[in-house]
């Protein structure tokens, strides 16, 4: 199945993208099908090949929710734009696991040596 994604080039804390047109379970390193521009998201700079882009949407190739949000936004597709949802860092532990069983069991916890 192929997807239409950005696969990011630059250097270090300046990143640029590229948007490709690759295979879905390809890596993101690998070499994409086609290049149809390219997106800066500092400057907001965007260069899109619109024919080529519309051309793969036809064939069938799916954007991801990034890559479909600037197509809404530059006016490529229509309709809504997707919600993309980050995911949260897990909390970290703040007791050892021994004391967190030891107050589950219902057992005094001991005095931390000094």
């Amino acid at each position: 199945m192929l997807v239409i994604r950005l696969n990011r080039i630059g250097k270090k804390h300046q990143p640029s993208y590229r948007l490709v047109v690759s295979e879905r379970r390809s890596k993101l390193g690998g070499p994409p099908v086609e290049d149809l521009g390219y997106y800066n998201p500092f400057t907001k700079t965007t260069g899109f090949v619109q024919e080529r882009i519309r051309y793969w949407l036809g064939v069938g190739a799916k954007p991801t929710a990034t890559v479909h949000n600037i197509f809404v936004k530059q006016g490529i597709v229509g309709g809504p734009k997707v919600k993309i949802s980050m995911r949260k860092k897990a909390q970290t532990e703040t007791q050892p696991a021994d004391q967190k069983l030891a107050v589950e069991a219902g057992i005094p916890a001991e005095p931390a040596a000094q």
